[in-house]
């Protein structure tokens, strides 16, 4: 209350014709409400000072303001570790696809690299050190090198380093749409969808086209 005796000392001071109208709601149970106010200029010597004990709603919040995500913290989240935007932005099911997605790609890109670390050290054990490192081959290769099937193995080698980068672009597509997703729902956190909103399909009488038929209603109430 001496917030508001101040403001109308003020307001007397400066305009002296002031002409002042206020009324408090009762308190409820013997106590002391909290009160609110505001001034509101009729004209340029008389303004309307309105006091309530329920606060002025702020017609500009939403309410779904607390379900709001912040887009650049989702994609920073995920960039950093993948799922942690889903996780920010409450989209547990989409866990799955996105560890799905990245694991899928990352164990591929790593068994091709085996493979072809494999395949290419068979190629230099058979062109350059001879029969006695065949035993470091690997089992599944050994044949190869012991009828002298460099071609093949040459074949497999490159066949194997083009897969690793595939792999590789593959697995940073699914790491850059996981940013993505993230990104997107934290913008689409905001979109206000209320009851006020419908949509239905029924059938009937369409103006537009003359004909009956099956129509697709969206309706704003």
């Amino acid at each position: 209350m001496r917030c508001l005796f101040l403001l109308l000392t003020v307001a007397a001071i400066t305009w002296p014709a002031l002409t002042i109208q206020a009324s408090v709601p009762p308190a409820n149970n013997n106590t002391t409400p909290e009160v609110f106010y505001s001034i509101t200029e009729i004209s340029t010597d008389k303004f309307v000072v309105h006091l309530d004990t329920v606060p002025p709603k702020d017609s500009n919040k939403s309410v779904f303001n607390s379900k709001v995500r912040n887009p650049r913290t989702a994609a920073i989240r995920s960039a950093i570790l993948p799922g942690l935007g889903q996780i920010y932005n409450r989209k547990w099911w989409k866990l799955p696809l996105v560890y799905g997605a990245i694991g899928g790609t990352g164990y591929v890109f790593f068994f091709n690299l085996q493979w072809y670390n494999r395949t290419r050290y068979a190629t230099n054990v058979l062109i350059k050190e001879g029969p006695t490192a065949y035993e470091k081959v690997h089992p599944q290769l050994q044949p190869f090198v012991q009828n002298g099937r460099t071609e093949t193995l040459r074949y497999y080698r490159n066949s194997y380093r083009r897969d690793v980068d595939y792999a590789a672009i593959f697995f940073l597509l699914a790491w850059a749409l996981n940013v993505v997703d993230a990104t997107v729902d934290a913008h689409l956190s905001s979109f206000d969808v209320t009851p006020d909103l419908s949509f239905k399909i029924k059938p009937g009488y369409s103006d537009l086209a003359k004909t009956n038929g099956i129509s697709f209603v969206l309706q704003f109430k």
